[in-house]
């Protein structure tokens, strides 16, 4: 009677910490700030549904029908990553159940990953945050399995990998890394168990649809990672990256308890799994010059067994030196708090930019400083971009505006007038990322509607008249001098010109 006072007691603070986070998520974003370019992306996917896309697989689309479904706007969009922080918040504490804590270590696991750098990743609608927690939860899983050797943890397993595979890639690397961990410790014996075998093949039925997408389409993700290690992943160097993790957050006392503990503690010695796979994927990922960020899903259930193994060797000096090591924490986390979420306006950024220089997050994909960290940049100009692309579609003659084409130069410009300005006007489409399988096939193309650069002479050659309406003025945005042009009068032979350069775009990927 009295456990079960105790863990409803507990469950009502796990409830108060998840409100906590949610709340603080909203709170750490200034209002300066629109929604980044992803996911403007990530929204517009909601309208074309499909088993898989160039850009990333299908789940983030998924989750966008349902944004749109309960309103669509900017509230809904930053709600469904906070609720997949949430969530990781609520599996850690079920973790560290199983791994026989209490509310000493559940508080202290808590704190690190509601004050830490996953306030940053819970802030955008990205695969990131139900990355983070469909690695906790395939964790959680397989430590269910490893103490109650109950089949259906296996199969709970499965469906979470299945989904974490549905939403990044990425999670072949803690596939791998779970492999090599289990293979280097006595749970090997998994691999001789047909119950096990039965899970993948579940996994995999799960994952067919995508798989089978991928196949059709001549496997777009290839192609998708060459570009990204030759546009970004190539900027980024080992040392960078093993030194990145050791700033994501105060997160050291933990991550070195937690190895402590798997290494010498002895019950814990079933799940030194845990320990071979973050090397595992830590090497990989540093190998395959992976972006920092890539490697959070690890350090969740690091947390956990630190905390626990921390509440236990403290013993009666627990009660001083957690709070003690929460306190820590979220002091830290406040004094870098400004400098890590889009708390501060532009304005203040620029006016005070070297500890963001010395923080190194003003370096952006290309390698380079800027005035603004590129997410929060990305974050701007895109409703200016709206209101300028609508005036300019407003200036079209009725009777034109069936054979009148909006097109953008990239995924960010044409999602933001896509979310800005459905229903009060046609969707904007790109030959960039998944929107250039989208085009619509019109019988003439009589005027384009860009937004973008200057557009060259074989093109501007093809029109009657070009007219720019306007510009991006935002001195802070990404986009900052992106321009609204009015191309009118196209010439016969433009039609046949557009749709030749697509099919070219198209062939250029290798895909359909």
């Amino acid at each position: 009677m009295k456990q079960g006072i105790r863990f409803l007691k507990e469950y009502w603070i796990l409830l108060l910490l998840v409100l906590v986070k949610i709340n603080l998520q909203f709170v750490f974003v200034n209002p300066a700030y629109e929604l980044h370019r992803d996911e403007f992306l990530h929204l517009d996917q909601a309208f074309h549904p499909a088993a898989g896309y160039i850009s990333v697989p299908p789940f983030t689309s998924w989750m966008s029908g349902l944004i749109y479904l309960i309103g669509g706007g900017i509230f809904w969009v930053r709600l469904i990553p906070a609720l997949f922080g949430a969530l990781t918040i609520v599996l850690a504490w079920l973790i560290i159940e199983e791994l026989g804590g209490r509310l000493f270590a559940k508080l202290l696991a808590t704190t690190f990953l509601i004050f830490s750098v996953y306030a940053r990743i819970n802030v955008l609608f990205q695969p990131n945050a139900f990355d983070i927690l469909s690695w906790t939860a395939m964790f959680y899983m397989l430590i269910r399995y490893v103490r109650t050797q109950n089949t259906k943890w296996l199969l709970l397993f499965a469906l979470a990998t299945a989904l974490g595979l549905y939403n990044k890639y990425t999670v072949v690397f803690l596939i791998a890394g779970l492999g090599a961990g289990l293979l280097l410790t006595r749970q090997r014996i998994i691999f001789r168990e047909k119950k096990f075998w039965l899970a993948i093949a579940f996994c995999l039925l799960l994952f067919l649809p995508n798989i089978t997408w991928q196949i059709s389409h001549q496997l777009p993700v290839i192609h998708h990672m060459k570009a990204l290690n030759s546009t970004q992943l190539v900027n980024i160097n080992h040392t960078d990256f093993l030194i990145d993790q050791l700033k994501f957050g105060v997160m050291g006392i933990l991550t070195l308890a937690s190895f402590w503990a798997l290494i010498f503690y002895k019950p814990f010695s079933p799940y030194r799994f845990i320990g071979w796979t973050f090397v595992t994927v830590i090497t990989l990922f540093t190998i395959s010059h992976a972006k920092s960020y890539y490697s959070l899903g690890l350090y969740p259930v690091l947390f956990c067994v630190g905390s626990v193994y921390l509440e236990v060797v403290l013993k009666k000096w627990k009660a001083i030196v957690i709070p003690v090591l929460k306190g820590v924490n979220i002091l830290f986390f406040f004094l870098i708090v400004r400098y890590i979420m889009p708390l501060q306006t532009p304005e203040q950024i620029a006016a005070n930019s070297e500890p963001y220089q010395q923080l190194d997050l003003l370096r952006w994909e290309d390698g380079r400083d800027h005035s603004l960290p590129q997410d929060f940049a990305d974050m701007r100009g895109w409703r200016e971009m709206a209101d300028k692309a609508l005036s300019a579609w407003q200036m079209i003659p009725e009777v034109e505006r069936k054979n009148t084409l909006i097109f953008c130069d990239n995924y960010g410009q044409t999602g933001a007038l896509n979310y800005y300005n459905r229903r009060k006007m046609p969707e904007a489409y790109s030959f960039n990322t998944d929107y250039i399988y989208w085009l619509p096939r019109l019988e003439r193309i009589d005027n384009v509607l860009l937004v973008g650069d200057q557009p060259g002479q074989e093109v501007t050659s093809l029109f009657r008249e070009i007219r720019t309406v306007g510009v991006v003025e935002d001195e802070f945005a990404r986009e900052k001098g992106t321009t609204v042009f009015l191309l009118l009068g196209a010439k016969p032979g433009f039609t046949d010109f557009f749709y030749t350069m697509a099919e070219k775009r198209k062939a250029e990927l290798d895909i359909f």
